[in-house]
């Protein structure tokens, strides 16, 4: 049974050492993947507005942490960008330093650190990315126990849970929607297994141009990627939030402890959070941590307010305390 930072350790060993040399003008990010979140958009403003280069980088968030951890001597990254739950694991192992970015003080206090070991960027709503023009002739499905049908077999993928942050919260999602809760995830490992049947496709990485292509079409993703490809790719996607409930999930940022480019990283860390930042996750379809308005043209591409009811917010530190317990059953009961 492998625990979660060992498959963490295995997934991401070939990455290990890789990562490019930066100048002082550069700021190494672990996890900031173009094609996820916009962070395409948000790194080329980053260098245009502040000058600073951050590359771009396709870890997921249990590999980025992964890797920290083995270069825990002689830092590598500056700053990561994870799941919340990550976040407060990173803080807790001692991995980041505190940094409260300019505009800390309007994040609610759910959202961060106290003393900025991590703190909230935005948030998304889990739910069914779909391409329905790779459907088949099925139809969009509409809840978590369509996907068990054979209509749908080798149609269905999501992010491996033991390691992506976004499969874990894919996991709580159906857990909570399913009858679970975070002392049980007896629900949600039936249903993977379930699943099985139905020959799910299991990445590791964001998987955006996989279900944009057609090779995947139905991931288990967030609002702001199917919004995306809705409204700026040549095909025909959707997004579904179950009928029988999801959850809201806040993605943060931490500096890296003895980083090697603080006022780098600091910069980053400050341009995210900064009105442009905050409007710029807004245009991806991502909801802000602070209080900025979203664009009436944008707030209008989104579901209505009665399907996101349906999405709830969970007790994030009590989801990153089980996380662990939750990935060996999975890695024992279901892989």
């Amino acid at each position: 049974m492998k625990s979660l930072f060992t498959s963490a350790l295995l997934a991401s060993g070939l990455l290990l050492g890789l990562a490019p040399a930066a100048s002082a003008a550069d700021a190494i990010c672990y996890n900031c993947p173009t094609e996820w979140a916009d962070w395409g958009a948000m790194l080329k403003a980053i260098k245009v507005d502040t000058g600073v280069d951050v590359p771009p980088d396709n870890k997921n968030s249990g590999q980025s942490m992964a890797q920290i951890i083995a270069e825990k001597a002689s830092p590598v990254a500056d700053v990561t960008y994870v799941g919340v739950t990550f976040g407060i694991k990173l803080k807790d192992a001692g991995l980041t330093q505190a940094y409260k970015p300019k505009g800390f003080d309007q994040v609610a206090a759910g959202l961060k650190d106290p003393d900025g070991h991590w703190t909230s960027i935005h948030s998304g709503t889990l739910g069914l990315f779909v391409n329905k023009d790779a459907l088949g002739g099925a139809p969009v499905p509409a809840c978590w126990s369509d996907l068990l049908k054979p209509e749908y077999k080798g149609m269905v993928g999501y992010l491996d849970p033991s390691s992506a942050f976004v499969g874990y919260v894919g996991a709580v999602g159906v857990n909570n929607a399913l009858g679970g809760s975070l002392d049980d995830f007896t629900p949600a490992l039936n249903y993977f297994k379930k699943l099985q049947a139905n020959q799910p496709i299991v990445p590791k990485q964001t998987s955006y141009a996989r279900v944009v292509s057609g090779e995947i079409p139905i991931l288990f993703d967030y609002d702001f990627n199917a919004y995306r490809a809705k409204y700026s790719e040549k095909g025909n996607f959707a997004f579904v939030i179950p009928c029988e409930g999801s959850i809201v999930v806040p993605y943060v940022m931490s500096m890296v402890k003895n980083d090697p480019h603080p006022e780098a990283a600091k910069t980053v860390l400050d341009y995210v959070l900064s009105d442009k930042g905050q409007a710029m996750w807004a245009k991806a379809y991502l909801r802000p941590v602070r209080d900025v308005a979203l664009p009436k043209e944008v707030a209008d591409r989104f579901l209505p307010a009665a399907d996101y009811a349906r999405a709830k917010a969970v007790d994030y530190a009590k989801m990153e305390a089980v996380q662990k317990g939750f990935s060996d059953k999975y890695l024992a009961d279901v892989k």
